[in-house]
């Protein structure tokens, strides 16, 4: 007999996207000419001089050996100015800032950090699944808080308050929102400092789309007394085109960071130091480097709204992030076939807005990492598609 696998897999599932990128990859290989628009992978590449240090510190010999687990002090440094100048927010990068392998990780490394079997976490609905995955791994409670469109996808902290929060030990926010392109705000920060100093609850803010198609910088720690009751996650992923070099960061008050550094050294060795330096690079760009790419995304922007529009589909324009999340028509029954439908007929595929939550159901998302022309190809396939029915 096979052996058992561990009781906590029983209670996740494959992350949706590993299973549609393993079904597109097959229709690839049969010979179908898919277009993605369900992943923010950014598609352009990362600015000259940070490839540049990647390659000429990855030349020196001396620079393949192990790493520090917190990072090299040059990269915290580079992340505490980028905190200032862009958040004004000051932290200390010798221990309010700890490096990690892209914010997906330091999910877990938080979770695993402060949550213990049976503490309730307080996950957004919609949002990202991951934080419902982790939470179920680490033998947390999931406790679903309701974002809905009427209430500008913000939370009702009074509603929440209703409940009993007293085995709450944790609660995942997210502004910029992802998926509904929400903006943060200094109001909507500070009430939530509150209510988490109020209960006792540590407060995360996982904020990695602060720079796409947004000109207002707001970070949770900017906040007074925030340091006291949250951490903010963030990463070079979708700021600096560099969603496959898995360079994030979690910054918060020393004595949180000191914890979650338990656990990730525990489970890596550090991070390549050419990565490292470059990733410093990044962090230098002038602010008309982001002007460049927003430059690229508001041209994609404009396309997918003319998709969304011919899907009749309503959206919100004020959304920023490098998705457009829309409101499907009344008259599709469900949202999962009619994604499915659209690929099967027209080889697009765009994301089902219920994989982030029930109040998702009725709302799909389109992304913005794909050319001009593989856009202006979707919405030609469209039009064939809605010619056809």
């Amino acid at each position: 007999m096979k052996v058992k696998p561990a009781d906590r897999t029983n209670n996740v599932q494959e992350y949706y996207f590993s299973q549609k990128l393993a079904q597109i990859e097959r229709m690839r290989r049969e010979g179908s000419d898919v277009i993605n628009l369900g992943i923010g992978s950014p598609d352009q590449p990362p600015s000259e001089n940070t490839i540049s240090a990647l390659t000429a510190e990855a030349k020196k010999p001396t620079s393949h050996g192990y790493q520090s687990y917190s990072g090299i002090p040059a990269l915290r440094k580079a992340f505490a100015d980028w905190y200032k100048k862009f958040f004004h927010v000051n932290l200390n990068p010798d221990n309010e800032i700890l490096l990690l392998m892209g914010s997906k990780e330091g999910i877990m490394h938080i979770s695993m950090a402060f949550v213990n079997p049976g503490d309730e976490v307080l996950v957004p609905d919609p949002g990202y699944p991951t934080y419902s995955s982790v939470t179920n791994l680490v033998g947390g409670k999931v406790r679903k808080y309701d974002l809905d469109e009427a209430d500008g996808w913000l939370p009702d902290l009074e509603a929440i308050e209703k409940s009993d929060l007293s085995r709450v030990k944790l609660m995942w926010v997210n502004y910029p929102h992802m998926p509904t392109g929400v903006k943060g705000s200094k109001e909507l920060f500070e009430k939530l400092v509150a209510f988490s100093l109020k209960h006792r609850i540590l407060l995360c803010n996982d904020n990695p789309y602060s720079f796409i198609l947004n000109k207002e910088y707001h970070s949770l720690l900017a906040v007074d007394g925030a340091k006291e009751t949250a951490l903010e996650l963030n990463s070079l992923s979708k700021s600096h085109n560099m969603a496959g070099w898995r360079i994030g960061m979690v910054a918060g008050h020393s004595d949180y960071i000191k914890n979650v550094l338990k656990v990730k050294s525990n489970m890596d060795s550090g991070m390549f130091l050419a990565m490292q330096m470059a990733a410093v690079e990044a962090l230098n760009n002038p602010e008309s480097w982001y002007d460049i790419i927003n430059s690229v995304y508001i041209r994609r922007r404009k396309i997918v709204e003319e998709i969304m529009k011919l899907l009749k589909c309503r959206y919100d324009k004020s959304q920023v992030g490098l998705f457009v999340w829309g409101r499907i028509p009344e008259d599709i029954p469900d949202c999962e076939s009619y994604v499915e439908d659209i690929l099967m007929r027209t080889l697009v595929f765009i994301t089902p807005g219920f994989i982030f939550g029930k109040n998702g159901e009725r709302y799909i998302r389109i992304s913005l990492c794909a050319t001009e022309e593989k856009l202006y190809e979707t919405k030609n396939r469209f039009k064939s598609l809605l010619y056809t029915q």
